[in-house]
């Protein structure tokens, strides 16, 4: 700190103002008392500096943050985020997560599809996600819970699109029923990734004709139907 000063007072002022164990009213208040003892003068200006800067100090906004639950808000209005420890993977997009507060949180990857469990590869995209994430710790960015109580988001590891994983290594198609709750990059970058994994023929591509989550669901749904 460079300071200038014309008399004693001035530099006993600055001297107080460059120790750093002194902080906010603290410093503020020896300020006043050097003052009125030194130079009467100087007092209202020194009033008056003293005032604005308490006034600046105290209008700063404070953080909050929420470390027992794992959550905060996210960059994009209406996201939010949650992290934890990745306890269990159910199946190749569907995976739970513990929070810092010791809560289980379902968690159902957004914008992908991959195979059931009954489907042909269906354990490989399971086997896959496990590898990815199974005992680490994960960001989920989330904004809606689904109708079976899952939160529906993207699970971040180190920043790297787990999701975006899946689909890339033919683990999953991309979702496009859903497409319109993703941002337009993430349907560009899926979309792409869906169309190299069946470019080269990764994992379920190397069916010719694989089937989709979607329709092996509602092929189950209306075997049931017709069996009552």
């Amino acid at each position: 700190m460079v300071c200038l000063a014309s008399n004693l007072a001035d530099w006993t002022v600055c001297d107080t103002w460059a120790k750093p164990h002194f902080q906010g009213q603290d410093r503020l208040l020896l300020i006043f008392h050097a003052v009125k003892r030194n130079n009467p003068a100087l007092r209202s200006a020194w009033f008056i500096v003293g005032i604005m800067l308490l006034s600046v100090a105290c209008s700063r906004p404070t953080k909050q943050t929420n470390q027992d639950s794992g959550r905060s808000t996210a960059g994009a209005p209406g996201q939010q985020t949650l992290s934890g420890r990745v306890v269990r993977i159910a199946d190749g997009d569907t995976i739970t997560v513990l929070d810092a507060g010791n809560t289980q949180h379902r968690i159902r990857l957004q914008g992908i599809d991959a195979p059931e469990s009954r489907q042909d590869f269906g354990a490989q995209a399971k086997k896959k996600l496990s590898g990815l994430i199974f005992g680490k710790d994960v960001e989920v960015i989330y904004e809606k819970t689904d109708q079976y109580g899952r939160l529906v988001g993207k699970i971040l590891l180190d920043g790297r699109d787990i999701n975006l994983e899946q689909v890339r290594s033919g683990m999953a198609w991309h979702y496009k029923e859903y497409e319109r709750e993703q941002s337009t990059e993430d349907r560009e970058l899926y979309a792409r990734a869906e169309d190299e994994a069946r470019s080269a023929r990764r994992g379920l591509w190397l069916d010719t004709n694989p089937l989709e989550p979607s329709e092996f669901r509602r092929a189950e749904r209306q075997e049931r139907k017709n069996a009552r």
